[in-house]
């Protein structure tokens, strides 16, 4: 199926979506932030440039949005138009996340992502409730935290899959 835009407007519009300091990630950093936990944003010394680090949890939280990260939910749908090319695009970005969460743990860092789904959409969690999940993580010992929409699955999409 060809793109319903021209080149120029496919461009701008890929060139709107924010890599950072989006909606989701604003809200779960002003939240932390009011619990009184301490961050530092996207590291660049770490591997996958985590979201939100908390050196002194020894955490870091990725908070990943459902389309591009490939999760199986009501959030995500594999786009009609050149669909081979989304298909290895967000297949590329979900083994990047896997590799990254691999080389943090074995740094000795624990591990959190919260889901696009937990916070909008259908099956949306209750902020605060979700909040509250993610600092009884921080403050725990558990080694990884996954916060999703209480429909999701929590893997990656069947779509990509096959």
């Amino acid at each position: 199926m060809p793109d319903v835009h021209d080149a120029a407007t496919r461009s701008r519009n890929m060139a709107a979506v924010r890599g950072k300091d989006t909606k989701p990630e604003l809200l779960i950093r002003r939240g932390l932030h009011g619990l009184g936990f301490r961050y530092r944003l996207q590291a660049k010394d770490l591997p996958g440039k985590p979201d939100l680090v908390l050196p002194k949890h020894s955490a870091v939280i990725f908070i990943h949005g459902c389309f591009w990260h490939g999760h199986d939910c009501p959030l995500f749908r594999l786009p009609a138009t050149r669909p081979g090319f989304w298909k290895n695009k967000i297949a590329g970005n979900v083994e990047r996340d896997a590799k990254a969460v691999t080389a943090l743990h074995a740094l000795g860092w624990r591990t959190g992502t919260v889901w696009e789904c937990a916070l909008r959409g259908p099956a949306r969690q209750d902020i605060q409730s979700a909040l509250k999940s993610a600092g009884d993580w921080i403050r725990s010992e558990d080694a990884s935290f996954v916060l999703t929409g209480s429909m999701a699955g929590g893997s990656v999409s069947p779509l990509l899959s096959s």
